[in-house]
């Protein structure tokens, strides 16, 4: 291959506008139309190349990533807002043809080319229980010691509520259970289930700070491990519990409150309506959920995650419109009383993640490697971009369960 032809083979994706530079192992570079450039792909080896002949969309361009033999100089935040309405769909069926023909020979030179470590494939039924449990363990057992170098103190998993744009992290997280604690009206002597409860921080905060008896599930057993020791070290034994499980195994009822802060991007179309009953008949009369979710704004944007977040991050995620939720969730026999978008605040939230990971980037190297490392640095900003251009949300619905007179023991008009 021509020295220019490599670094040439990115312009009809990037777009011969996008503010993006393209180098080459070779020494080729191609530079945007415009000039003025944010950042620089810079394509290291035939491999990255043999990544994209293989995949040319964005599932090719994140192996040729997390491998290490693609790297973006500069922001990566930034070059992606650049190109974020790029894709491979974009590109004329000319020059897909064009190029397919010029990579083939870099195909055929590596067509025993496995993708990177990192990448999962799921196995059985989608969503039958072996299949969830094997995508929770896929990305949460990576290392309790990665996830608080990335998530900090709190070690909540889940979008933060800023009160201010000044805010830190930790600010910002304990607000959200705060949030989700004054939509569910905690108060001392109730009882609270905590669905996909993560590192147990909802449930703590619930016992901690509300007098609330809380059991919190989780499928991963790192998670659940973490989330008892640290339970015991706050002395909230008597008070919290953590069950390493499936969540359609819990036999208890009579719950005044469910949390589910996260979980619902995991059941899946075909299961919501099952998921929502189920939590229903968990609840006492008058009980409230609170599900916090991430959501796609319209019916018309993708349900199943991009091909890069499905491999590498979220197995099996499904994101469906906000209006289709709260459908199921009155279906289900709940009253709707409040809903909000918090995307904006999700944005935030990754970018202070992709700060942590920054700042602790060889010791998270050293813990879960660097090609889990490469993922992160990858995800977290382009959920980010994603948030900020209204491609994905993130929405909180609060439900109640009426009495038989129909009465939802609300307040005229609740503080939050």
């Amino acid at each position: 291959m021509s020295a220019p032809a490599v670094a040439g083979l990115f312009r009809p994706v990037l777009g011969a506008d996008a503010p993006i530079t393209v180098k080459a192992y070779d020494g080729s570079v191609s530079r945007p139309a415009g000039g003025d450039s944010v950042a620089t792909v810079d394509v290291r080896s035939e491999t990255a190349l043999a990544y994209l002949a293989s995949s040319p969309n964005s599932l090719g361009l994140a192996r040729a990533f997390v491998s290490g033999h693609l790297d973006v100089d500069g922001d990566l935040y930034t070059a992606l807002t650049a190109i974020s309405e790029l894709t491979i769909s974009d590109v004329s069926p000319r020059t897909l043809a064009e190029m397919a023909l010029r990579l083939a020979p870099i195909r055929l030179r590596h067509r025993n080319l496995a993708p990177p470590p990192q990448e999962h494939r799921q196995h059985g039924w989608l969503h039958s229980r072996s299949r969830d449990a094997e995508a929770i363990a896929h990305h949460y057992d990576v290392s309790n010691r990665f996830y608080e170098m990335v998530l900090g103190p709190s070690m909540a998993y889940t979008c933060a509520a800023y009160p201010s744009e000044t805010a830190t992290l930790e600010e910002a997280q304990f607000a959200k259970h705060a949030l989700v604690a004054d939509k569910l009206a905690l108060r001392p002597g109730m009882r609270m289930l905590d669905v996909g409860c993560g590192w147990g921080q909802m449930s703590m905060h619930a016992a901690e700070h509300h007098g609330v008896q809380a059991l919190g599930v989780t499928l991963s057993r790192d998670q659940a491990l973490w989330a008892q020791k640290e339970v015991a070290r706050r002395g909230l034994s008597d008070l919290v519990e953590i069950r390493h499980g499936d969540y359609r195994d819990v036999a208890e009822t009579e719950f005044d409150a469910v949390a589910s802060i996260g979980l619902t991007e995991h059941i899946g179309r075909a299961q919501l309506k099952n998921y929502f009953s189920f939590l229903y008949s968990k609840l006492r009369t008058g009980g409230r959920l609170l599900n916090h979710c991430i959501t796609r704004p319209d019916a018309h944007h993708r349900a199943h995650a991009d091909p890069f977040i499905d491999r590498y991050v979220f197995p099996d995620g499904e994101l469906l419109p906000i209006g289709y939720l709260v459908s199921r969730m009155n279906g289900a026999g709940f009253e709707i009383r409040h809903e909000e978008n918090l995307r904006e605040h999700y944005s935030k939230t990754l970018m202070a993640w992709t700060a942590n990971l920054e700042a602790n980037w060889d010791e998270c190297v050293a813990e879960a490697g660097e090609g889990s490392a490469r993922v992160w640095k990858l995800y977290m900003p382009a959920c980010a971009v994603g948030f900020d251009l209204n491609n994905i949300q993130l929405h909180q619905v609060l439900g109640v369960k009426l009495d038989d007179q129909g009465r939802s023991g609300f307040p005229l008009r609740p503080a939050y």
